[in-house]
């Protein structure tokens, strides 16, 4: 058993392309290993911001030799037959056998592929993987026609403890080969490189690296993964980014645990600054206390997207006036000039937030809202002032379900939430839309509810984002999806398989959250109404059964779209999917929720997931799941008969005077008291006693079962008891409908 070692090293890759990149490497090779029939053990990619290395251990030296069987014509088919077989394998007539078969004697030919010596395999394989990347972006670069997402400077392809041989043509675009130098390689794989044209661009497999370009530039003879690794440590590599990260982590909290600080997670900028450097230093720099005054936001957004520094706090959890940059060299004083560089770097950064910071207070968050004309939402949907309106109207629909909520309060949030939008903060830091705009409010006395509900109307942003609970921002946030979701569903812009470019689906979910979290009693198909009023009124869809205006007529709407009612139930039925997967999360069995939905006329989200939670009590209780065995059984039955009758008993009502058994009689009166019960039950949203009422039915219906023929030899008792087995269904379709109910 053998290793290779693949090291590609070129130019730096960005950060959020690394591990993506390794994983593919990986894939590719490993594929085309499987592939060749070389079977491998251990397999481990790494990746810097230079290089990408993959390890696969546990190789054998050559493929496995294989054998291969192939039935030709019978022995005597015609010659013309039996050659054309004999040149499809090429073998002459004395190399096939002749075997009996019950068809008479018939050709075989027998074919032995003596494998091939692994080193010989692995140069195209190790070709096709580089080639296959599937890189977000590509590039060409000089003169070379092959695209990769940086310069390739070097291919380590070692195995076995030697360089493999052949390489990578790089190519040369049209007319840039200069003459007398013979043509050019074309991208693709060179066999042999010493064998290619002078002044042919090949980058050769080879078994020599280098380390850290400033620190360890040295060239690193490598002949395997040992000493390749431990070479690299030696030229300021660290080759394991998971390493590196926390190398960088622990050097952070130490330098702030120094000063009494702590250092903030941030887990996405940490496994992002670990990707920009091959040796890491960690280092600590100050922030002026002038800038201290300007929202902490400003200066964690500010330091963490443009210069990729961690933040530091105070044990109060206040931001500290520190830093912590990650450099990628180590200096002779300590990092002096680095942080030197870096706080001045920062200061001019932070100056121009500072200076949108005292600008943006000099108008208030009010008079911003009339700049939003000038915003366009969506180019059928109208502008975000338009948007400003119509979530004022939602606004005072949904103000009345919401405990607590003020109706005023929610007016005036729901006029400024969008203000921020044109501020020079939110225009340098689109991150900080909303935040900013709490400040803002609060600068120009606006009461805290409404600050509150500025800042919180787009959450939540995702399932672990914290979910509003101050009525103010709950009724907002709730306008502000609802608007959006009703208009792109009205416009027919509905998220695909594959594409949710406006993020309905997350719009969606928030939803659901904030009506399931703060235990909301909220009828969206009302409030889906509502919003579609709003944009009838705002003349940007048609009204429903209204013929659109055509395009470019005098009083147009700006955007049509069907206007029915079908739209906003096929909303619904998109919250319903939605639903299933925010309830997945919970260990809730999908095919509950479509059981409860499939009754239809249920838009209560808390409602229905109470009905949920109690059916699936009584679908895992043993009567229960008996019960539902039972359900089924009598479904069948029924549907059969009835496609055999072509008669809908589910219809007809049971005779009472043709009952003969008593088994058929307590079922019948079982029946009718469950109906009525369950229903009860239903409309006082009492569901544990619904499905207890349901559960009083299997006594009586596996009775049924054990004693009564159905098919009756009387057409008359037949139809009787069919009319009674549809009733069972009937009884159950009151809670949930029970088809639905997988298992």
């Amino acid at each position: 058993m053998a290793e290779l070692l693949v090291e590609l090293l070129s130019e730096e890759i960005p950060a959020r392309m690394q591990k993506r990149a390794a994983d593919d490497l990986s894939r590719l090779v490993t594929d085309g290993l499987t592939k060749a029939g070389l079977d491998h053990q251990a397999v481990q990619a790494y990746a810097t911001p230079r290089r990408l290395a993959l390890v696969v251990d546990g190789l054998p030296l050559s493929q496995p030799d294989t054998r291969e069987e192939r039935k030709g014509p019978k022995a005597d088919a015609p010659e013309k037959a039996i050659q054309g077989f004999l040149g499809s394998v090429g073998l002459t007539r004395d190399q096939v056998e002749t075997r009996d078969t019950p068809k008479g004697p018939v050709l075989f030919a027998v074919i032995e592929h003596k494998g091939r010596p692994t080193a010989e395999v692995l140069p195209r394989l190790l070709y096709d993987a580089i080639v296959a990347l599937p890189w977000p972006k590509s590039m060409r670069w000089a003169a070379q026609a092959l695209t990769w997402v940086r310069p390739l400077h070097g291919i380590v392809a070692v195995f076995d403890g030697r360089p493999l041989r052949g390489g990578v043509g790089l190519g040369a675009t049209p007319g840039t080969q200069p003459d007398g130098q013979g043509p050019a390689v074309p991208v693709g794989f060179v066999p042999d490189p010493e064998a290619a044209p002078a002044g042919a661009a090949v980058l050769p497999y080879g078994a020599v690296t280098r380390g850290h370009r400033f620190l360890g530039p040295e060239a690193i003879d490598v002949t395997g993964f040992a000493d390749y690794r431990d070479s690299l440590r030696e030229r300021f590599v660290i080759l394991d980014a998971a390493e590196r990260a926390h190398r960088i982590h622990e050097g952070a909290q130490a330098l702030a645990a120094a000063e009494g600080l702590r250092l903030r997670p941030d887990p996405g900028l940490l496994d992002e600054v670990a990707g920009l450097v091959e040796w890491p230093e960690v280092l600590i720099g100050r922030i002026d206390q002038p800038f201290m005054d300007v929202p902490p936001e400003v200066l964690t957004t500010a330091m963490r997207g443009h210069q990729k520094y961690f933040s530091l706090e105070r044990p109060d959890g206040r931001l500290a006036p520190r830093f912590c940059v990650v450099a990628n060299i180590a200096s002779d004083d300590g990092g002096a000039r680095i942080v030197a560089g870096n706080e001045r770097v920062l200061r001019a950064r932070l100056s121009d937030a500072r200076f949108f910071w005292d600008q943006d207070r000099k108008t208030p968050l009010a008079d911003r809202v009339a700049r939003l004309r000038e915003r366009v939402f969506h180019a059928r949907l109208g502008t975000d002032h338009d948007k400003t309106e119509r979530m004022r109207h939602l606004a005072g629909h949904l103000a009345a379900f919401v405990p607590g909520a003020d109706a005023a309060a929610c007016d005036r949030a729901a006029l400024l939430c969008k203000a921020d939008l044109t501020s020079g903060m939110v225009g340098e830091f689109p991150e900080l839309q909303g935040v900013m705009g709490r400040y803002y409010a609060r600068h120009d006395g606006e009461p805290e509810a409404v600050a509150e509900a500025v800042a919180e109307h787009y959450a939540p942003l995702g399932p672990s984002d914290r979910c509003p609970t101050v009525p103010a921002s709950v009724v907002v946030a709730l306008a502000d999806k609802i608007d959006t979701l009703v208009g792109f569903w009205m416009i027919d812009e509905k998220p695909t398989g594959s594409r949710d470019p406006f993020a309905l689906r997350r719009a969606a979910l928030g939803v659901i959250r904030l009506v399931v979290e703060n235990g909301l009693r909220l009828p969206l198909a009302r409030v889906f109404e509502a919003a579609r009023t709003a944009y009838v009124t705002q003349r940007l869809v048609a009204a429903p059964g209204a013929a659109a205006a055509p395009a470019g007529a005098e009083g147009a709407a700006e955007g049509t779209a069907d206007g029915t009612d079908a739209v906003l139930g096929d909303l619904l039925g998109f919250f319903a999917d939605r639903l299933k997967v925010h309830l997945r999360d919970r260990g809730v069995r999908h095919d509950l929720v479509s059981a409860v939905f499939a009754l239809g006329g249920e838009d209560d989200l808390v409602r229905l997931l109470a009905r949920v939670d109690a059916l699936a009590k009584f679908v895992e209780s043993d009567d229960g799941a008996n019960l539902l065995t039972a359900y089924r059984r009598a479904a069948n039955i029924v549907r059969i008969e009835e496609r055999k009758d072509k008669v809908r008993y589910h219809t007809q009502q049971v005779a009472p005077d043709l009952l003969r058994s008593e088994e058929e009689t307590s079922l019948h009166t079982a029946l009718s008291e469950a109906t009525a019960a369950t229903a009860q039950a239903v409309q006082a949203e009492r569901f544990e006693a619904a499905m207890a009422a349901l559960a009083a039915l299997r006594a009586p219906v596996d009775a049924f079962f054990e004693t009564v023929t159905v098919n009756a030899d009387d057409p008359s008792l037949r139809r009787n008891r069919l009319r009674l087995l549809s009733r069972i269904e009937l009884a159950m379709a009151t809670v949930a409908d029970f088809s639905k109910i997988e298992g």
